[in-house]
């Protein structure tokens, strides 16, 4: 596939940021399920482990050096510098499943260019898989070394929809039990496969629709990059166009106004 123009602007951040994925897998991998590994608690009560902490150190060195004047924000060490260039860094997504020893688990990295999500990468180094995404680029996966161009599915009913929930405890926080029943009353299968594993199925067209609630920035940007260059569309439940909005509603593309329907019955 040629890539267009604006893809081509991106090339280098998308190269960059494959390497900060790189970087951070160096940090993570080692730490997967080791006897040493030392876990503490954040005041809202979710876990951190030094693998986290490990982990952002080190994308925030490779970009200090290399991209001085880009903003950062990550999910341990919060946000610096400027917000219209702004790399947004999830160090481990799924730190419940890291210090349990459950693989499913990733670093996430988006910049974001005025609050646009138009570089992502998504590395799974405990599974062996990575993701990746530029505007106008196309979504790639690699697997065994070999590289393959991403599409969301073309389920159009949602009678015919395997959907990932995330948690019962999320949408219960947000008091919206009943939809989710109501939701996996009219769709094929439900399931909750759970953090960003979900989006990177979604866009490999083996789901078709994720929905979460309570997340900030860092949870999602990389895989609205993905997403939306797999064919997909992520919204937050109501259907806003931001990544700000403290929940999101990734879908197909196809059955998106559907969800939306469905949702806000």
């Amino acid at each position: 596939m040629s890539p267009s123009p604006h893809s081509d602007d991106l090339r280098a951040d998308l190269a960059l940021a494959l390497r900060l994925a790189d970087a951070a897998d160096a940090q993570s991998l080692p730490r997967f399920d080791a006897a040493d590994l030392q876990i503490s608690t954040k005041p809202d009560r979710t876990h951190v482990t030094d693998a986290d902490l490990a982990t952002e150190r080190a994308i925030r060195a490779v970009l200090e050096a290399e991209r001085p004047d880009d903003g950062v924000f990550g999910e341990e060490f919060g946000a610096q510098g400027s917000t219209a260039r702004q790399w947004i860094i999830d160090p481990i997504d799924g730190t419940a499943n890291f210090l349990r020893g459950v693989p499913l688990w990733g670093t996430m990295i988006a910049l974001a260019i005025d609050g646009v999500p138009r570089v992502g990468v998504v590395s799974m180094p405990a599974l062996s898989r990575r993701w990746w995404a530029s505007e106008g680029g196309g979504a790639w996966t690699v697997q065994d070394g070999a590289h393959r161009q991403l599409s969301t599915s073309r389920v159009a009913a949602l009678g015919d929809a395997s959907v990932s929930f995330q948690s019962i405890g999320q949408w219960s926080g947000a008091g919206r039990v009943d939809t989710l029943l109501r939701v996996a009353d009219r769709v094929w299968r439900d399931r909750a496969y759970g953090d960003v594993y979900s989006y990177m199925l979604l866009a490999e067209g083996r789901i078709d629709m994720v929905a979460e609630f309570d997340v900030k920035e860092y949870d999602i940007a990389a895989a609205v990059a993905i997403v939306r260059e797999a064919g997909g569309r992520m919204t937050s439940i109501d259907g806003d166009e931001t990544i700000s909005a403290r929940s999101t509603l990734a879908t197909n593309g196809i059955l998106h106004e559907d969800f939306l329907r469905l949702l806000h019955d």
